[in-house]
């Protein structure tokens, strides 16, 4: 299956990484949170080629992720903020940062940590059930569902 006909497969999953599921995207979506805004910033800190970042940017505007205003005129010059569909994203970005940092920091540890303002403390994401609100870990989790049921019967 070719990378452009994810989105048109009923998979969640499959219709979200047909978006964000780039790797480029990913760290841009991680430098947006980080309070990066302006085109020049984001290629400075990523080195990315200007023609890459565009078509990035352009993705992620027309996705509804980033909004994009104008911050300069003669020339125009635009910041790209984060819209709430974007700022949805967060648990996804978080989640992946602290599964790089359990897996892939060097021997000084997570190069960035993560302070919850109301307590004062670093944190790490944790997945809770949104009813009862227990630790989600894959071996307490059942997936059910058209799709789920689909998948299982060619296994």
């Amino acid at each position: 299956m070719r990378w452009d006909e994810l989105a048109s497969q009923d998979c969640s999953m499959a219709r979200a990484l047909a978006v964000v599921g780039d790797r480029w995207t990913l760290l841009i979506l991680r430098d947006a949170f980080l309070q990066v805004r302006r085109f020049d910033d984001f290629q400075a800190r990523l080195g990315i080629a200007r023609r890459v970042l565009a078509e990035r940017l352009a993705g992620l505007v027309s996705d509804g992720i980033l909004e994009k205003s104008p911050y300069q005129e003669r020339p125009t010059r635009y910041e790209y903020r984060l819209t709430e569909k974007g700022l949805a994203l967060y648990p996804v970005i978080l989640s992946l940062v602290h599964w790089g940092d359990a897996f892939y920091a060097g021997p000084d540890g997570p190069p960035v940590l993560h302070q919850h303002k109301a307590c004062g403390h670093d944190f790490r994401a944790v997945l809770a059930c949104s009813e009862c609100g227990e630790t989600v870990v894959a071996r307490n989790v059942i997936a059910h569902g058209r799709a789920a049921s689909r998948d299982r019967s060619h296994s």
